[in-house]
């Protein structure tokens, strides 16, 4: 659930987490809530991790081409170099920063910073993927999407990986993912 739509933190603040399986349109709902608060005259920023260069380097963009400027950072902590007088601050592939993500949403919600945070909450075997447990769990606001099955049509809540790679982390998009439900999802074996 998103708050309501006029809100700014006013000596509060707070996280709003999105998350889901590749596909399900978390980089969308991301865009959709940080348009609404340009819209409403709030100073925004937006970061994604230097590891993310699938579509931009200096935007968030979603598979459906949606996209907003960004700043890439390596470091999540990078982040309080740029946020002083930012009301809204957008954090894009969650998954891909350390542990220390949690901390930083904390401190700035501490300092009256509405956080929204998108990123996968699942690996491609079906493992949490951190640190978006621990977002999940510090956020005030939780969105879970889901993507639709490509094998069966059923709601997909899983990132199946179409390589056999092993590495947890490997980036990219339909040409390594698709969407999968609980009974169509396997973990690829390696050649």
């Amino acid at each position: 659930m998103e708050p309501t739509p006029h809100a700014v933190p006013k000596e509060t603040g707070w996280i709003e987490a999105i998350t889901g399986c590749m596909f399900s349109g978390k980089t969308e709902e991301l865009i959709r809530r940080l348009r609404r608060a340009k819209i409403a005259k709030q100073k925004v920023v937006i970061f994604k991790p230097q590891i993310d260069t699938r579509y931009s380097n200096n935007a968030i963009v979603s598979h459906s081409e949606q996209s907003l400027p960004s700043i890439t950072v390596k470091d999540v902590n990078e982040i309080f170099n740029f946020v002083d007088d930012a009301q809204v601050i957008g954090i894009d592939e969650a998954q891909f920063f350390s542990n220390d993500l949690v901390d930083v949403c904390n401190m700035l919600a501490d300092r009256g910073k509405r956080v929204i945070v998108a990123g996968l909450d699942m690996d491609y075997k079906g493992i949490p993927f951190e640190p978006m447990p621990q977002i999940l769990s510090i956020s005030e606001y939780i969105t879970k999407s889901l993507a639709i099955c490509v094998v069966c049509g059923n709601p997909a809540d899983r990132t199946q990986r179409k390589t056999t790679s092993s590495e947890r982390v490997v980036v990219g998009a339909a040409d390594v993912y698709e969407a999968r439900c609980r009974k169509c999802h396997y973990i690829p074996t390696e050649e």
